[in-house]
């Protein structure tokens, strides 16, 4: 069982930036996913990142705003996010797909508890 463990959520003013780590357990590489969820709403994909690294997805709405990195030789995810917005407001989760390479948004296998992210106008 792959342990997820998300950190780096917090408060933060309009405009402002944030990064959220992700620490998957073990030494296996997976695609590594951010999913975001409101209350009342379905969580959604945020971006991916392949494996290797190479390959990022995003959705649309955070283009430009949002960057996926990861290290793979400490098995950690980042999640730079700039120019926050309210409705940014979410918990954000972080998510490890154990069936493809590629940071792709689709169901993912292993989730991490959450870290919430609360921007302020």
């Amino acid at each position: 069982q792959v342990q997820v463990v998300e950190s780096g959520g917090g408060l933060v003013q309009a405009g402002g930036s944030l990064r959220l780590s992700c620490a998957a357990s073990g030494r296996t590489l997976y695609a590594m996913g951010w999913f975001r969820q409101t209350p009342g709403k379905e969580r959604e994909f945020v971006a991916g990142i392949s494996r290797s690294g190479v390959v990022n997805n995003y959705t649309d709405s955070v283009k430009g705003r949002v960057t996926i990195s990861r290290e793979n030789a400490k098995n950690l995810v980042y999640l730079q996010m700039n120019s926050l917005k309210p409705e940014t407001t979410a918990a954000y989760y972080c998510a490890a797909d154990d069936k493809t390479a590629y940071g792709l948004p689709r169901k993912y296998d292993y989730w991490g508890q959450g870290t919430q992210v609360t921007v302020y106008s």
